[in-house]
């Protein structure tokens, strides 16, 4: 099963999701890649950190808005990725139908991914890494 809607969530969504949503609209262009926050700072743009580490990659994130999740993000949802297992739960709880289709990012290599918000920049740059990791496991079974 292909994966065409792809939800990607942490807790404010200016650092960690938009790097991972970066990444995954980067992979897979076709795609309706999307990310929001548990707790966003909403209207913000992403962290300057943050975009600072993924312009190494070339990828542009000055376009990014935080955003807060919602029924109907999670609704269109086909999967939903997580970077710790207690938002993975909140969701779970918060919508009992999205069971089964939300997963951490890093649900492949049992790992969770610290939140770099407020740190410096190395924290950023590892954080971008293990989102880097946590992909790679994942990109077969986007498809």
């Amino acid at each position: 099963m292909a994966f065409e809607n792809i939800l990607v969530v942490c807790v404010g969504n200016i650092c960690r999701s938009p790097i991972a949503a970066a990444l995954l609209i980067d992979k897979f262009p076709q795609k309706n890649i999307d990310s929001a926050g548990l707790s966003a700072v909403v209207g913000h743009s992403a962290d300057a950190k943050a975009q600072e580490v993924m312009r190494v990659d070339g990828l542009d994130m000055s376009d990014h808005v935080a955003k807060q999740i919602d029924e109907a993000l999670v609704t269109t949802a086909d999967l939903i990725l997580t970077m710790s297992v207690n938002q993975t739960r909140w969701i779970e709880e918060q919508w009992p139908h999205c069971r089964g289709k939300t997963f951490r990012i890093g649900h492949w290599l049992d790992k969770d991914i610290a939140d770099p918000y407020q740190h410096e920049k190395s924290v950023f740059e590892t954080t971008r890494q293990d989102i880097i990791d946590s992909l790679e496991a994942w990109y077969d079974k986007i498809g």
